[in-house]
């Protein structure tokens, strides 16, 4: 997948079309990305490197290395990595300036900005770089805290004042793992955390047979427990030679770079070996003559907040793994079967020895192991920060964006579909023509993210939030949950309402237990609620309107109490005035189920929508461009046919006049107590506040925390179109709309905007699995998408 903003543009992944390298280096046209790192591009390839290559598709990414001391005048080194494009610059000093280098790093990098180019994207891995980089303007300044440096051996002792002043700077931080995230998320208002990803189709290259292994382990003997990364203090030395005395028939391997110790520290046995550093793309060969992958970390400062990728790594690779307690790891990975904890020397030889009779025993431990890495890739990882990035820079009502997203990316594609809209109707529709057509499809979506209203992030509290109010997935179609279940897993969630008339809060919608309380009734059985409300409703020679259901059901009173007031405020106008239809949709019950869904299956995505939606969207065709609208990139990225799911009006250049709509307006606040409601949502039916509803969000999630997050929300008659309103005057304007859809060659509407109905999210997707399957045939006509195909850009020429 492709995602590209207004300050980024993220590519799935790095290309390697030699054709496409002239790209690289065309500078001010392309969004910049200056990385400031105290690792070397050219040492082992982890977080940095992952995410700067990604950028680099369609970004022009500098990264900024720690300075070379040498006789002489100062200059910058400048290299260009022929497979990523990535500028690698690295400063040479004279070795005078230890110690007073910031004057000359800032001249060096002004020189290499140059002063035409526009505002950049700050990237900090080190705070250490922040003084002679600080005057630059950017257009968002990152603070990706990967590791606590403060805690690592020979850390300056300037490290930690620096790094509150860059924490101050920044727009955005991101940690490296949930354990620095609850160190950070306290020290600034817009923290979030990203753990170890993974690239999964590198290492599962491991368990392809038959492999050729290296030279240099092919001949040692089996069975063989491997460890790859950096050999520092991390590592408990005195751990890994016990393992080797333990089982002298053990071949013990260990790949990377010994930094920072000295070697005549390491433990000698003649059957440990080092391996010294191997490339990123020799590891997976390396790996797959492991029997068992080894994480023998010592528990110190250094190790406190670290949260290891080689443990998805090795996973991926088919490597059972046998770690140290690493709080990051225990969270993450520690109820896999395929993970075994040990603390002590003795523990830690009795969980090898069981992770080698796991792994003789076949490949069943991997399917919990692989259900977990699908839902971390590096993809996804930058894909979610971008989003975050170009989020804070549209939320500063620029006028302009950083650069014109017409001249986005600099090679242009062949499309074979353009959808309009990344919510529920158009990941869907990628997602089915994609892996189910084979068409080439790009997403366009002028949100800066995915996943349309049912967007949900975690927010400075830490809690999953819903940004445009609560989405509650229910449904009572199998197919519809088990095709949405191959993106996600579920978390159980029976919603629960309360409504909240005159300071009681009682169930809604209205129960046995509703009226007892209201009533002070002791009503105990089905027929006597039945006679109860029979006794109260009046009888109606026409329902035609949401006032004459309700009144007709359950009595004038009841109305009064929990709808007209409540469908005046979300509606702007009285029952009376709207379709039947809007009230129609909340049952009356007679026994006490104080669910507020029934349907058969109901559950919450247990990551989070947004998760769910990027598993969707995660297909090599597919690429995804946000932050614009579709108008002005429409004619840029040619393409067969178009899937529009936005409204129909504005497609058609409101050409009777604008459908109306309602929106909501939403306050979100974090409360210092541990549970703010006893339930997910209460209504407020009443018209003395303003506000419908309060959410909770920790009760659709799960979570467990000090602090909570709520949601008031407030209907409006201007913002974003959320519900169509149901009268007869709006369908009817609607069909004439329908009918110049009906005639629109090559464009398919689809979703609650498109067909102006107000849909749950079950049945967007019925529609959208339903308009797939008609389209289906249509579009076999078209040619499946292979290569794109590379359009010479007028704008860069």
């Amino acid at each position: 997948m492709q995602l590209g903003k207004e300050g980024i543009i993220v590519p799935t992944e790095q290309s390697s079309d030699p054709a496409l390298a002239p790209a690289f280096t065309k500078g001010p046209r392309r969004p910049t990305v200056i990385c400031f790192s105290h690792l070397r591009w050219a040492f082992v390839f982890q977080r940095p490197q992952h995410l700067m290559t990604r950028f680099a598709v369609t970004n022009d990414v500098l990264f900024w290395e720690e300075p070379q001391y040498r006789s002489g005048a100062s200059t910058l080194s400048r290299h260009i990595c022929p497979d990523s494009g990535v500028i690698v610059l690295t400063p040479q000093l004279d070795e005078s300036l230890r110690g007073s280098e910031d004057a000359t790093l800032a001249a060096l990098l002004d020189d290499e900005l140059g002063p035409d180019r526009a505002e950049v994207i700050r990237w900090y891995y080190t705070p250490m770089m922040l003084p002679f980089s600080d005057h630059v303007a950017a257009a968002c300044v990152v603070y990706d805290c990967m590791d606590e440096l403060s805690a690592f051996k020979g850390a300056p002792p300037e490290l930690l004042a620096r790094e509150q002043l860059l924490i101050e700077r920044a727009d955005l931080v991101f940690t490296g793992g949930t354990s620095l995230y609850e160190a950070k998320r306290e020290r600034h208002g817009n923290v979030h955390a990203f753990p170890s990803s993974i690239d999964v189709s590198h290492f599962a290259r491991a368990r392809k047979q038959p492999v050729v292994e290296p030279e240099d382990q092919s001949l040692l003997p089996s069975p063989r427990l491997g460890f790859a990364g950096v050999v520092d203090e991390r590592m408990n030395l005195d751990l890994l030679a016990a393992v080797a005395d333990a089982h002298p028939e053990w071949s013990i391997v260990v790949i990377g770079p010994i930094v920072k110790i000295d070697e005549a520290t390491l433990p000698r046995r003649a059957n440990i070996h080092y391996l010294g550093g191997r490339s990123y793309t020799a590891l997976p060969d390396y790996m797959a003559g492991w029997n068992v992958a080894l994480m023998p970390f010592a528990i110190n400062e250094a190790t406190r907040f670290i949260s290891p990728t080689k443990t998805p790594e090795y996973l991926a690779a088919g490597c059972p793994v046998v770690s140290t307690p690493i709080t990051d790891v225990v969270r993450h990975y520690g109820d896999l079967p395929g993970v075994s904890i040990a603390d002590t020397a003795e523990e830690f030889v009795v969980a090898c020895e069981e992770a080698l009779k796991m792994r003789a025993a076949g490949d069943a431990w991997r399917e919990e192991a692989d259900t977990q890495l699908a839902r971390g890739s590096w993809r996804s990882t930058t894909l979610e920060m971008a989003a975050l990035i170009n989020a804070e820079i549209a939320s500063r009502n620029r006028h302009e964006p950083i650069v014109s997203p017409v001249t986005w990316p600099p090679v242009r594609q062949q499309y074979d579909v353009m959808i309009v809209g990344a919510g529920f109707a158009g990941a869907v529709m990628a997602e089915r023509l994609a892996a189910d057509g084979g068409k080439r499809v790009l997403v366009v979506d002028r949100r800066p993210h995915i996943a349309g209203n049912a967007y949900d992030h975690y927010d400075a509290a830490g809690i999953l939030v819903h940004r445009y109010g609560p989405h509650i997935f229910h449904t009572n179609s199998t197919e519809i949950f088990d095709y949405l279940s191959r993106f996600t897993e579920w978390r159980p969630y029976e919603h629960r309402v309360l409504a909240d008339v005159d300071g009681r809060r009682v169930p809604m919608p209205i129960n046995r237990t509703t009226l007892n309380l209201l009533y002070g009734l002791n009503l105990s059985s089905d027929a006597e609620v039945e006679a109860f409300l029979a006794a109260r409703a009046e009888p109606i020679d026409a329902v035609l309107t949401s006032a004459d259901v309700v009144i007709s059901k359950v009595g004038r009173e009841l109305y009064e109490t929990f709808f007209r007031g409540y469908t005046r405020k979300q509606w702007g106008m009285d029952p009376s005035e709207l379709d039947k239809s809007v009230t129609a949709r909340v049952p009356t019950r007679t026994n006490d189920d104080d669910r507020y869904f029934s349907d058969r299956h109901q559950a919450m995505p247990r990551d989070g929508f947004t998760r769910m939606f990027e598993a969707m969207l995660d297909h090599p065709n597919i690429d995804v461009l946000l932050g614009v609208d579709y108008s002005d990139v429409r004619a840029a990225y040619p393409h067969d046919h178009l899937v529009f799911t936005g409204p129909i009006d504005e497609y058609f250049d409101y050409r009777y006049g604008r459908l109306p709509y309602r929106s909501l307006r939403f306050e979100h606040l974090t409360l210092d107590e541990e549970q703010h409601q006893p339930v997910a949502v209460v209504n407020y039916p009443g018209e003395d506040v303003p506000h419908t509803r309060v959410t909770e969000y920790k009760h659709l999630t799960g979570q467990v925390a000090d602090r909570t997050s709520i949601t008031y929300e407030y209907p409006s008659a201007t913002g974003d179109p959320y519900y169509p309103i149901p009268r007869e005057e709006n369908q009817a304007l609607f069909k004439r709309y329908e009918a110049l859809a009906l005639a629109e060659p090559n464009v398919t509407f689809v979703g609650r905007l498109a067909t102006y109905r107000y849909y749950n999210m079950d049945q967007v997707v019925g529609q959208a699995l339903a308009t797939y399957r008609r389209l289906k045939s249509k579009l076999s006509e078209l040619v499946p998408a292979g290569d794109p195909v590379v359009i010479a850009d007028a704008a860069a020429e």
